[in-house]
């Protein structure tokens, strides 16, 4: 079922909640689940169809794959990769120079992490990034680095024709005239796409989270945004949570610079009640509530055990971002228990869950929200 309005997820939060908020995780007895995003940007109406059926699609896929919870994961973000209507593997943008840069990053709830940057063009870096934490002693490996590890691996470089669409050509024309594509993408306009994501938990109660990104249009070669750093773009921890971001790039990562630092300062400082902020869609999440007011996006799921459900914990971060730096985004998250939230504080983001209990998915911004 397609829950696009904060009303009829009411149900599905009970549903979530039921499940794991009253006692720790029993690793070996859990409730599988898989939550993907699309990217949370100005999501013009013609990809809006492509979008939501590709999001239903990558959570299926991943559903029906099985297996650990990086597994699941990995399944969902080459779905997404192979997809033309998102920016990550096929669909991805090019760079001021007329190149294409991708990031991607993978990561389980034991802190096992891989993720590449800047990498050649390739259809699924996430694949690549597996690879590195898997294969590799490191967590991070960049441009030509990254492309020659792939080689060694047998991942095979794709051809720029078969990544780049006509309307990414088209759009890469257009931006042209604009020399701030970061912020123009994102906060004013209809061009451009960003980041894809998962996140999930297994029968085993483990956690994983990833992320992949073809870039911004016109961007400067050898940009890094949030996507592929762990803490900013993706987290996963199996004692706290999971989340995959998208976004404003540079917002989120600012944002982050001090997270462990306001995570000490918000443990020590009396709690007080404050409203969301009106501009940020909370999806998956009850409504009012207390918690802290010390926010930060990078660690998230670090509120998750003060927040009444993720999705809160991740709106309230979203709103507090877009406050301080005028950047918007959003994302998915599960807690430790295995609770989905969904967020974003753009127009539109397409997202999909499945789990036990069934499909849901929205990609609109609930008219209650404006």
């Amino acid at each position: 079922m397609h829950c696009g309005r904060l009303k009829g997820l009411h149900g599905c939060v009970r549903r979530a909640s039921a499940r794991g908020a009253a006692s720790p995780v029993l690793r070996g007895a859990a409730s599988p689940v898989i939550a993907v995003h699309g990217g949370a940007w100005n999501l013009p109406d013609h990809l809006r169809k492509a979008s939501l059926e590709g999001v239903e699609a990558a959570a299926e896929t991943a559903w029906t794959r099985g297996g650990s919870a990086v597994d699941m994961v990995e399944a969902a973000v080459r779905s997404l990769e192979a997809d033309p209507a998102f920016d990550a593997g096929r669909g991805s943008v090019l760079t001021s120079a007329g190149t294409v840069e991708l990031d991607a990053v993978i990561m389980n709830g034991d802190l096992r992490t891989g993720a590449v940057a800047a990498a050649g063009p390739t259809l699924h870096p996430v694949t690549v990034a597996r690879l590195v934490m898997e294969r590799s002693e490191h967590c991070l490996l960049v441009g030509a680095g990254a492309d020659a590890f792939a080689r060694e691996h047998g991942v095979a470089a794709a051809d720029l024709g078969d990544l780049v669409t006509e309307e990414a050509r088209a759009e890469w024309e257009e931006m042209r005239a604009y020399r701030r594509a970061t912020t123009t993408l994102f906060n004013a306009r209809t061009l451009g796409h960003d980041t894809v994501g998962a996140v999930a938990m297994d029968a085993g109660g483990n956690l994983a989270a990833a992320t992949s990104t073809g870039g911004i249009t016109f961007k400067r070669p050898g940009r890094v945004g949030d996507s592929p750093i762990v803490g900013a773009g993706v987290l996963a921890d199996d004692e706290l949570g999971a989340i995959s971001t998208t976004g404003h790039g540079e917002s989120i990562l600012r944002y982050t610079l001090a997270s462990e630092r306001r995570a000490l300062k918000s443990s020590l400082e009396p709690r007080r009640r404050r409203e969301p902020c009106s501009r940020t869609i909370r999806v998956l999440a009850s409504p009012r509530r207390r918690h802290d007011p010390s926010l930060d996006a990078g660690r998230v799921v670090a509120a998750f055990a003060r927040a009444s459900s993720p999705g809160d914990a991740m709106a309230a971060e979203l709103g507090r971002m877009l406050d301080r730096l005028g950047g918007r985004g959003g994302g998915v998250s599960l807690d430790r228990h295995g609770r989905p939230g969904v967020a974003f504080s753009t127009d539109r983001m397409p997202w999909a869950l499945r789990d036990a209990s069934g499909r849901r998915a929205g990609i609109d911004r609930p008219p209650a929200a404006e």
